[in-house]
């Protein structure tokens, strides 16, 4: 039994349509905690999210599950475009890239397990729709950014999932484009897209670039998730 206290949001409302299918991860993109806490339950600022992860570890219940919290903005997935109806949304306490990005604690990432795993088990969310808030935000978003560990919570805790192609020769614009529709990004700016799939499966360089690497690891999860 995780510990989770309560720190309850009144930026929330009824959910509209079908099951809770996703689960949307960020960072708080704030100087402190505190200031994220203020932002989140204020009424004026109208945004919040189910739980928020500090660095200590310490997992606070914002919004209820059954609840449509107001994280994840203007967004697209899989042709979705009501995110916030269809997913659950952390927050982990980061400043992020605006104000000195750094890496998630221990504290934090052995706080997520735990929640994340009960989260998968009272929804019926698939790996691919696990997703980071740059995914269904590319243009807008860099969060949780490159310091996530997505490979490490896929392979060792089956959240997520992570890629393992070898690189190949790319293929014309056009078909990468529409591999990265087909697995669920807005490829509307193609650059940004690309990016924000790097960022997610491809951390360690983000250029923007269709190169060979991109490429296999997309063609992997095409495969995995055909």
């Amino acid at each position: 039994m995780i510990a989770i206290e309560p720190l309850p949001s009144p930026n929330h409302e009824p959910r509209r349509g079908g099951p809770v299918d996703m689960l949307v991860l960020h960072y708080t993109g704030m100087p402190t905690a505190d200031h994220a806490r203020a932002r989140m339950t204020d009424p004026e600022a109208k945004v919040s999210a189910h739980y928020l992860i500090d660095e200590d570890g310490r997992i606070e219940a914002l919004v209820d599950e059954d609840r449509r919290a107001w994280h994840a903005g203007q967004a697209w997935w899989r042709g979705e475009t009501d995110i916030n109806s269809r997913s659950i949304g952390i927050e982990l306490v980061n400043p992020g890239h605006e104000f000195g990005y750094r890496p998630f604690t221990d504290a934090q990432l052995v706080a997520l397990v735990p929640l994340v795993q009960g989260i998968l088990a009272r929804h019926p969310i698939p790996p691919r729709n696990v997703v980071a808030h740059a995914d269904i935000a590319p243009t807008r978003k860099e969060d949780p950014g490159e310091l996530f560990p997505w490979q490490d919570l896929a392979e060792h805790h089956g959240i997520g999932l992570w890629p393992c192609g070898e690189p190949v020769e790319p293929p014309p614009l056009a078909v990468i484009l529409a591999g990265l529709a087909h697995y669920g990004y807005d490829v509307s700016e193609p650059t940004a897209a690309l990016v924000a799939f790097q960022r997610h499966f491809r951390p360690w360089l983000l250029n923007g670039a269709a190169d060979a690497e991109t490429c296999g690891r997309l063609r992997s999860l095409l495969r995995i998730t055909r």
